[in-house]
């Protein structure tokens, strides 16, 4: 193994050449943010991908945006789109994106990350279309995508009806995932369309799923007029704020890039993800007068949960634990299906002029049957009961090279105990020097008896809850090849967590040196220290120790192009944690890929072969991995072995294009892959996707 290392060392350093940073590597970064933050192998980032996919098909008018597209872009500061609007009143429209280069904020790294999705043009853009030229110019889609699971697994195993009945070991579906999707898009006014799919394990036109798949969703959204600014019916997300009270999506934790700290709320979008629980099922609709807006929300939708019936208050049933896999397989899963209802109405009133904006919202949230799970010292001030409400307020604006933002937040809870209520809020700044030099400093107060079901608030944890912290980044750029990223996060929780029996505290820094000498060449070395204070696993007595709990991640990345149809990317990372009950524990992973995009030529191949040796699973490693559009791998490289995978797409007959997938986990020593209804006899893991998308 060391051989093989060293020999990958050698190989990392050794070839030259150069890097172009496209589309897919821009969307490459952004899954790359958000998989680091929620650590989780399966997130449907669908809106996400759409919103990038779309703007490089429809390019962003500098000439004509006020900046709201460029927000929801993702990729400028405030301060840096408030900079191109100023300079387009004072002189006027731009006649090349590269006059850019003589805004304040605006440097040749800014303008060439954004070239691929924004335009320079007189034309003004049609705003008003009949129904038939929507129509002919608006975009039909069709995905259908089959993934089998390839080696068997023992929850997949034939066995007598008695026993399948009566054990929650065995699924009573077939392993293969199927999906599919239709929609009609134009612009980002209008969409039409519907999703389906059934997760591996489930049934399909029989049995529990009589129907076929096991989640549908579908959706009629409209966006651009002048008093209805937006109207969706059907399933929807609704974003408001900076996160800390509603926001149904996921959003952006602490990145290497300061700007993501701040939250770019859009207020309403259609849903086309296949994660059945972030979202709204119902009806929304967004108005407009002059500078104020107003966003209305209802939603009443079925979710997973397990139910006590309670004989002593005639048969009331209580709901003691939600859901939230969305996965219908076994007994027990079967019988938590659609178990409980629940209903959401909200309102969002808000104000804007030009980049400063500020809002109030009130959201009521609901159950069918009372929510009583069971208390434990540091679940004591959670949600318990049937009716949640939270208002809030939150503001946005640029005073001269200072972009402000934040939210306040109010929880009430008429639980069964009577009324709890709670406070949160989140104040934040992000400050450009000049294009050289920028800041970001976000201050948060969650406390422990605030709580929100449907939230992305900036935080350390998993929820906006319990936390206080104080964030401060920086982003440097020393001349035109060296930068630097980085950032300090202070952080304690004042009430327990789970694992963690007493209040604690805990730091994060994070160091990021980039050496970029052409927009064609990029390395950059990434150190990354966690510092988390948990249980101790070694103690006498009945009192749990805690104890601090040290990660450190070093990575040293490399991307280059060797011809205009070959990119070549090479990564080693390693991480440690080291703790005083379970001592030094380490993982390491090389991995080295390929990428083959020839104009010319319909065919786009992606290959990766990785190495990897880590003391478990305490030591894994994410790494985001290229797949079919749409379809999300970030998978985590834990125990020893190797990972490779190959990917082709195929364009043919001017509307069509068909993804191939098929990638491999090779464990060393291991006999037996996961445990339970997933094990595996034997030590290798595949995976195989297949997609096709047909467009008209």
């Amino acid at each position: 193994m060391r051989q093989v290392f060293g020999f990958l060392c050698l190989l990392f350093f050794s070839v030259p050449g150069f890097l172009a940073q496209d589309k897919t590597e821009i969307i490459q970064q952004r899954i790359e943010f958000i998989s680091e933050r929620f650590q989780s192998e399966s997130i449907d980032l669908t809106n996400i991908i759409e919103q990038l996919n779309y703007f490089y098909e429809h390019p962003i008018n500098l000439n004509e945006t006020e900046g709201l597209e460029l927000e929801d872009l993702g990729l400028l500061t405030t301060l840096q789109i408030s900079d191109l609007i100023r300079h387009r009143k004072l002189f006027g429209k731009l006649m090349t994106l590269y006059e850019l280069q003589s805004l304040t904020f605006w440097d040749l790294e800014t303008i060439e990350l954004v070239r691929p999705f924004v335009r320079v043009d007189d034309k003004l853009d049609n705003l008003h279309v009949t129904f038939k030229e929507a129509l002919r110019q608006g975009k039909f889609e069709w995905f259908l995508r089959y993934q089998p699971t390839v080696e068997p697994k023992l929850g997949y195993e034939k066995v007598p009806d008695s026993v399948l009945a009566s054990s929650n070991n065995y699924y009573y579906g077939n392993s293969d995932r199927y999906y599919t999707r239709f929609r009609y898009t134009y612009k980002t006014n209008i969409s039409v369309g519907f999703t389906a799919e059934k997760d591996p394990g489930e049934e399909f036109f029989r049995g529990s799923q009589k129907n076929g798949f096991d989640f549908y969703s579908a959706h009629v959204f409209f966006k651009g007029g002048k008093y209805v600014r937006g109207v969706a019916l059907g399933d929807y997300q609704v974003q408001i704020g900076q996160g800390v009270g509603f926001w149904s999506s996921y959003a952006f934790g602490k990145t290497a890039d300061i700007a993501t700290s701040k939250r770019t709320a859009i207020p309403l979008r259609a849903y086309t993800s296949v994660d059945e629980n972030r979202f709204m099922r119902g009806a929304a609709i967004d108005l407009g007068y002059k500078n104020f807006g107003l966003l209305l929300f209802a939603s009443s939708k079925r979710v997973d949960a397990a139910g006590i019936a309670d004989s002593t208050l005639d048969d009331l049933e209580f709901i003691s634990t939600l859901d939230l896999s969305g996965l219908h397989r076994t007994n027990l899963e079967i019988a938590r299906r659609n178990a409980l209802r629940e209903n959401i109405a909200g309102a969002n009133l808000n104000y804007h002029k030009g980049l400063f904006r500020i809002g109030a919202s009130g959201v009521y949230q609901g159950y069918d049957k009372p929510f009583v799970k069971d208390v434990k010292l540091y679940n004591q001030y959670d949600f318990r009961g049937q009716h949640h409400l939270n208002f809030s307020t939150d503001y946005s604006f640029n005073f001269k090279n200072v972009s402000l933002f934040g939210e306040v937040a109010k929880a009430i809870n008429d639980s069964l105990s009577g009324l709890s209520s709670g406070w949160a809020m989140m104040h934040g700044a992000l400050i450009s020097l000049d294009s050289k030099v920028s800041f970001g400093l976000v201050y948060r107060d969650y406390q422990r008896d605030y709580f929100s079901f449907y939230n992305a608030g900036f935080s350390e944890g998993s929820n906006t809850q319990n936390e206080r912290g104080l964030y401060g980044g920086i982003k440097m750029k020393f001349n035109s090849k060296w930068s630097m990223n980085g950032y300090v996060d202070l952080f304690k929780f004042p009430w327990m967590k789970y694992g963690v029996d007493g209040p604690s505290r805990g730091h994060e820094f994070l160091v990021q040196p980039t050496y970029k000498p052409n927009k064609i060449f990029e390395v950059y070395f990434r150190f990354r220290q966690q510092l988390r204070e948990r249980n101790s696993s070694l103690y006498e007595g009945a009192v749990t120790p805690i104890e601090p709990y040290t990660q450190r991640n070093y990575r040293l990345n490399l991307s280059y192009v060797i011809s205009e149809a070959f990119t070549y990317k090479s990564r080693i990372e390693l991480l440690t944690i080291n703790s005083q009950s379970k001592g030094f524990q380490k993982g390491m992973m090389v991995t080295q890929d390929l990428l083959w995009k020839p104009k010319s030529s319909p065919i786009d191949l992606a290959l990766r072969y990785a190495l990897f040796d880590t003391d478990g699973y305490d030591t894994r490693i994410y790494s985001f991995e290229n797949n079919a559009l749409y379809v999300f791998a970030v998978p985590a490289y834990y125990y020893q072995g190797s990972r490779a995978y190959i990917l082709l797409r195929y364009s043919f007959l001017r509307h069509c294009d068909l993804w191939v997938r098929y990638g491999y986990f090779l464990y060393n020593n291991r006999f037996q892959v996961s445990s339970g209804a997933e094990q595996i006899n034997g030590s290798r893991k595949s995976d195989l996707v297949i997609q096709l998308r047909i467009t008209f």
